[in-house]
């Protein structure tokens, strides 16, 4: 985190007419947020990195977009512009993915050194709303939302194993396409139905509509986003906001639309797999739950923890055709995507699980009941399952960097063609006027 406000420094230490840095907020360990901006136009966009800590390609693109953005001046002046980009939002929790993000860029690392914080600790989410965010980062981007007003806001996240997406809150026009073009370029295979959107609308191959808000548990709201959230803080503001999803091990099946011969199987196996890993781990932790100490750093790993094992056993259900009764809700049409997504999912619930369970381990220093062997054999198991049985090849950072930064360019560029206007019953809607130039790649 510290070369990244070091490399932003030197940036602007370059071109200080046109970039300037300033904080704009404290993490809870008091890390400065550091706020990058580019540009002198009217028009604000909004790039977050790091809204999820394990997730650290957001910032490499925030600085390649400031890059871009000095480069070129129809980004800028062209565009009547300000780039503002937000270079990690939750600094403390990347941190603690220190250890696998300098190597090597093995699953096997990953898993074991994986840290995502407790659903209620995570600075993108308003379970609250935003009148009761208590998180200093959550504040801080809010602020920041509302002092710039933005046209157009993205967040940079990603995806561990899968593929590439992105989810809109508004409908933006020919950004699937632009996605395909991005994506074969750089040889990175787009997701075409993500776990994480399975009940959403689809607005092209790989691009999808966030619903708004509604409530829900916790359960829910950890698996749908049936949540607040400050992707649609700003809507009030006409603000169109982007996901930009690019993963770091890539699975081609993920974009397969074949039709499996037997669907039906396929989902029990995946379901039954979840529960049966879910009550091994629950086993696991059972049994190492009375040799931790009770510090902050402990809790800080079992939260993310509680959240896995509480997940876990609700998604087999709903993903079980033996299961489902009159009432549930059925499962969206199946392909070969949409299984192999939902299979990553469930195996991605119970590595992150085991990660955090080895974490805890080995930080206490000790295994009184034999725990760190099995743990170990099971994570070296999964991730042979996502090497061999998912065909999960690592996709270098500098790919993952410039699909990421493309995208986010396409979308704010398409933002800019489909201004929002007002309707006749005050609702903020999309016209089809050209407000800025369109950037060719």
């Amino acid at each position: 985190m510290d070369e990244l406000g070091a490399r932003a420094a030197a940036l602007v230490a370059r071109r200080p007419r046109d970039a300037r840095l300033r904080r704009v907020g404290t993490s809870r360990a008091g890390t400065p947020l550091w706020l990058l901006s580019v540009g002198h136009g009217s028009r604000q966009a909004l790039v977050v990195a790091g809204p999820h800590a394990n997730e650290p390609v957001g910032g490499a693109t925030a600085l390649r977009l400031a890059e871009r953005a000095l480069a070129d001046p129809r980004l800028r002046e062209g565009a009547d512009a300000t780039w503002n980009l937000l270079l990690c939002l939750d600094p403390d929790g990347a941190r603690r993915n220190e250890a696998w993000l300098s190597g090597p860029y093995t699953l096997g690392n990953y898993f074991r050194n994986f840290f995502r914080p407790g659903f209620l600790e995570q600075p993108e989410w308003l379970p609250e709303g935003a009148a009761g965010a208590t998180l200093p980062e959550t504040r801080a981007l809010l602020d920041l939302q509302d002092e710039l007003r933005p046209v157009f806001q993205c967040s940079l996240h990603g995806v561990d194993v899968g593929g590439a997406f992105v989810e809109l809150t508004r409908e933006l026009p020919g950004l699937a396409q632009r996605v395909a073009h991005t994506a074969a370029r750089l040889g990175i295979p787009r997701e075409l139905a993500p776990y994480d959107t399975l009940y959403w609308p689809r607005l092209g191959p790989a691009v999808y509509r966030i619903p708004p808000p509604h409530p829900g548990d916790l359960a829910a709201a950890i698996t749908e986003a049936a949540v607040e959230s400050t992707w649609f803080h700003p809507h009030r503001y006409g603000t169109v906001t982007a996901v930009v999803e690019a993963p770091m091990w890539g699975v081609a099946a993920v974009e397969d639309a074949t039709r499996p011969a037997d669907a039906d199987a396929v989902l029990r196996s995946v379901s039954h797999t979840l529960r049966h890993d879910t009550r091994l781990l629950e086993g696991i932790l059972g049994r190492i739950r009375p040799s931790l100490d009770t510090s902050p750093d402990a809790a800080c790993l079992l939260a993310p923890v509680d959240d896995y094992l509480l997940v876990g056993p609700g998604l087999a259900d709903s993903w079980d055709p033996d299961m489902h009764d009159a009432g549930a809700r059925r499962l969206p049409p199946l392909d070969t995507a949409r299984l192999t997504a939902l299979r990553l999912a469930g195996r991605r619930v119970a590595l992150r699980t085991a990660g955090l369970l080895h974490q805890l381990v080995t930080g206490s220093g000790r295994d009184p009941s034999g725990a760190l062997p099995e743990l170990d054999r099971l994570i070296d198991a999964w991730c042979a399952d996502y090497r061999e049985g998912c065909g999960a090849r690592w996709i270098p950072v500098a790919r993952q960097v410039e699909y990421q930064a493309r995208v986010v360019i396409a979308a704010f560029e398409l933002a800019g063609r489909y201004a929002p206007v007002r309707s006749h019953s005050g609702e903020t809607e999309w016209g089809s006027q050209a407000a800025l130039p369109m950037h060719r790649e």
